[in-house]
């Protein structure tokens, strides 16, 4: 099969190699993948950090796949071949076959191209499990989302909208906002500068990481929480914990590749009763910036380092989206 792996360096350039077909276990699957989305942990794991968790390919990357079922490990009967399946994983999306365990798969619903299929579990994934079971996020709660125009953010914003959230989007590039705004209704895209002065929240999510996290604290509402999933402007900051006391406030954190496979099931499974409805309804859709042929994977890579786009960049490792 052809893979995107790393090479070792520290440069951010992955490579694009031929590996053995891999064979499914107890409870897998083999997917021929058509489609798989780059992540910020993807960029990460090339330049040297954010190893693959044991049990996952340690070089072939890619946190999320789309493709159709070619064959059942032992144990394996929830799809079967030529089903189309989507699902978040520890590594190796990122090539033409992928083991997935079935539990972590999902129905891709009809009318989802690959493209947008293979943008969608990690973003989406991540987005649900932060905002509504990390943090409680209710109808009509007020919550901010910084960086909103990226995969997880967009994410956010669509889902906070199907429960009607007031929300404040955070989007550093104002020729983004507009787009961003219509995403879901009730949405007000501002720039990260000044977002507080647009709380009380009940929920921040959290994509930036330090040097939000004062501005987060000082406009929590009572009782509000704050859950970090990204940490791309830093990891260290200072905390006033009489300011998060003063409000009764929470500060969570979640990263979702490390966890055992019941609680990854369990985030799978409510995406599905959850999310795929509103899918399959055209309700909540999957922003695509840019896709890319496999072996383009570097210019993916380099066009996902730039920033500056609403949504996701998407490799194509089979027929066209």
């Amino acid at each position: 099969m052809k893979a995107v792996v790393t090479t070792g360096a520290d440069d951010g350039v992955p490579a694009v190699e031929d590996r053995p077909d891999p064979t499914p276990g107890a409870g897998e699957i083999l997917v021929r993948v058509r489609a798989a989305g780059v992540n910020n942990a993807d960029l990460l794991q090339v330049r040297g950090f954010y190893p693959a968790p044991p049990g996952s390919p340690p070089d072939i990357l890619g946190l999320e796949l789309a493709g159709e079922v070619v064959a059942n490990g032992p144990g394996a009967s929830r799809f079967q071949p030529g089903d189309r399946v989507m699902a978040v994983v520890g590594g190796g999306a990122q090539a033409t076959l992928a083991v997935v365990h079935e539990r972590l798969a999902m129905p891709v619903p009809d009318g989802l191209s690959w493209a947008e299929a293979g943008g969608f579990p990690e973003a989406f994934t991540t987005a649900h499990d932060a905002l509504f079971t990390q943090g409680e996020l209710g109808p009509g709660a007020r919550v901010c989302i910084h960086g909103a125009a990226g995969g997880v953010g967009s994410a956010g914003v669509q889902l906070a909208g199907a429960v009607h959230a007031h929300i404040v989007a955070t989007v550093r590039n104002p020729t983004q906002r507009p787009a961003v705004q219509q995403l879901a209704r009730g949405v007000t895209a501002v720039d990260p500068d000044g977002f507080d002065a647009y709380g009380p929240f009940d929920v921040v999510l959290e994509l930036v990481g330090a040097p939000n996290m004062k501005a987060d604290l000082s406009s929590l509402a009572p009782g509000g929480r704050i859950v970090v999933i990204g940490v791309g402007g830093g990891a260290e900051a200072q905390i006033n914990l009489h300011a998060l006391m003063s409000v009764r406030g929470r500060i969570m954190a979640s990263m979702l590749r490390s966890r055992p496979l019941e609680q990854k099931a369990d985030a799978a499974r409510r995406v599905e009763a959850q999310v795929l409805p509103l899918v399959a309804q055209r309700l909540i859709r999957v922003p695509v910036a840019a896709t890319y042929p496999i072996d383009d994977a570097a210019a993916a890579y380099a066009r996902f380092s730039e920033g500056a786009k609403l949504g996701k960049i998407v490799l194509i490792a089979g027929e066209a989206p």
